[in-house]
């Protein structure tokens, strides 16, 4: 009798392994079908999630081997309980190890992050780079763990980009489903980072992708959820933070001092945002001037955290400890207003050294002491209309970020969902929209994307504006000798008046020079040595450069309607 049933369930065994193989053959030769992407989708997410735990529990590893405890919660007491030169060589460490990683395995030295994804999304079809990537998070989670004064989100969100980067590669995804793969997987690194299902998929749609197409939506909750699950199952399903009861009156009453603050923290944002920016050109000039190599930048960048960290440990590492004490209101007007400062500084060292990490939980700190400062003078001059100063630091908390990575939506939701207080989230919607309205206006709309405009990405403006980029001139031009082809006589005379353009160029070069000469056409050649002469490929028309553009924009329009 045990004979058959064995051989029956071998069997059963062999066509369930079958299924799966003709199942995935299927997927990587015609696309996943609706059902099928939205199991892929809460695969993408239960990775993501897990990839997003492993990583916080690695830094928990890495921090409590190096400083004595794994909780970041104490991280600031441990620090300040080493001796001075234990706090001053273990960042410098750390940023050596980082600069050697990035170094061997990057072609600019730079870890990778949030804008990188941003890129990703809009110009490569959904895709990251791979092994850069992997290298940027083991620099990050370096940094992280040695002190480094940045956040552990933007790494974790470009690793979760790099696990959809490989699955939309193996099935062959087009654009839209790439695109789609990559927003399940943020949603999901978001969600179980802040255990905030309903922030992470918005995340997704509001910063990575930049719109809410309905046909998203559901892969993209259904991997949020999974993430918030494996979060919830590591770390159990607790609010961060839970507020005081305040009088309803007097909060309604205070409504207008929100919306001060509100430009208080665009402000501070902006410095913020401005601050690293001179700190990143500020560190390539001295590197370029003094000649060093570029694996040293995050050591050097290591050794200046340290020594400040030996005065003011609470500068370095995530910051929660200090986070906790702003919202918790432990922290006098002055402290709170050094501790800011010092931030921006420790934050401007870290990521202008190039050592890795992210900027969401500096941002959180810097708006949680910023909220504090604002509310202690507040409440010290109108002391009858408040009940505490709690409330201003979880509002500048949302308010800071929010304007930082200019995502009012998803930023006010994470805070609703680390306090469970609607309450507390009305004061921080006030705040969040005047910060964001202020900050957008003095950057390019976000962090993100003026990281990208300074590197010459244009995504700012929109798809009229970046999709330029996409289209080589090589594959829209009409090749010499084809069908309604350029007169090549017509070609050399505008080539020798210097009117041509490079086939490998793109049509953001290309449409000035329709623009500025009025030409029906422009001859497209390669160019060679110095003394080999331009050899004649073709010509780009204005009108098919247009048609190209116009069939892009329908695309896009199509794909964030739909």
């Amino acid at each position: 009798m045990a004979g058959p049933v064995l051989t029956w369930i071998g069997e059963g065994v062999s066509g369930v392994k079958q299924s799966c193989r003709n199942g995935f053959h299927l997927v990587k030769t015609r696309g996943p079908s609706q059902l099928q992407f939205w199991f892929i989708a809460l695969a993408i997410g239960i990775a993501s999630g897990f990839a997003a735990v492993l990583f916080r529990l690695g830094i928990n590893w890495l921090q409590g081997a190096l400083y004595g405890t794994g909780d970041a919660s104490q991280f600031e007491t441990a620090v300040a309980q080493l001796a001075w030169y234990q706090v001053l060589i273990i960042p410098i460490l750390g940023g050596l190890a980082v600069g050697v990683i990035l170094d061997r395995f990057t072609n600019d030295g730079r870890a990778r992050s949030v804008s990188d994804v941003i890129e990703g999304a809009a110009l490569n079809e959904g895709r990251v780079a791979v092994r850069r990537g992997f290298a940027s998070a083991l620099a990050s989670l370096i940094t992280l763990s040695t002190g480094g004064s940045s956040g552990r989100e933007g790494p974790v969100v470009h690793l979760a980009a790099v696990l959809s980067t490989l699955v939309s590669r193996a099935i062959r995804a087009n654009g839209i489903t790439g695109r789609d793969l990559l927003g399940c997987a943020v949603a999901a690194a978001v969600s179980a980072s802040f255990n905030s299902p309903l922030a992470g998929a918005l995340f997704a749609l509001e910063v990575i992708l930049r719109h809410f197409a309905v046909h998203a939506f559901a892969p993209i909750v259904i991997a949020s959820v999974a993430g918030t699950v494996i979060n919830r199952l590591s770390f159990g399903d607790v609010t961060e933070f839970v507020l005081p009861v305040q009088n309803a009156l007097g909060f309604y009453v205070e409504l207008p001092a929100f919306l001060l603050l509100g430009l208080v923290c665009g402000l501070v944002a902006f410095v913020l945002m401005r601050a690293l920016f001179w700190a990143d050109d500020l560190g390539t000039t001295v590197q370029n001037a003094l000649g060093f190599p570029r694996y040293l930048r995050p050591a050097l960048a290591g050794a200046m955290l340290g020594g400040l960290a030996i005065f003011w440990p609470h500068i370095i590492g995530v910051g929660y400890e200090t986070t906790t004490a702003a919202l918790t209101g432990k922290l006098v007007l002055l402290e709170a207003i050094v501790f800011a400062v010092l931030k921006v500084i420790a934050v401007a060292i870290t990521l202008g050294g190039r050592m890795g990490g992210g900027i969401f939980s500096p941002s959180l700190m810097i708006g949680a002491l910023t909220g504090l400062a604002f509310g202690a003078i507040a409440t010290g001059i109108f002391p009858t209309l408040s009940d505490g100063v709690t409330i201003y630091a979880l509002a500048g908390m949302g308010a800071v970020a929010a304007a930082v990575l200019g995502a009012p939506i998803s930023t006010t939701l994470i805070v609703f969902e680390l306090t469970g207080d609607w309450q507390t989230a009305m004061a921080v919607m006030v705040s969040v929209s005047m910060s964001t309205a202020l900050a957008s206006r003095l950057v390019d709309r976000s962090f993100f994307l003026t990281q990208l405009e300074r590197r010459n990405v244009h995504l700012a403006a929109g798809p009229q504006a970046y999709l330029l980029a996409t289209f080589r001139v090589s594959t829209i031009m009409r090749e010499s000798g084809a069908k309604r082809a350029a007169p090549e006589d017509a070609c050399w005379e505008l080539v020798g008046e210097g009117v041509y353009i490079d086939g490998n160029a793109t049509l953001e070069q290309a449409m000035p020079m329709f623009e500025q000469g009025n030409h029906a056409y422009i001859p497209v050649v390669t160019l060679g040595g110095d003394d080999s002469p331009p050899e004649l490929c073709g010509a780009l028309f204005q009108v098919d450069a247009l048609r190209a553009m116009n069939k892009a924009l329908a695309a896009t329009a199509k794909e964030e309607h739909s």
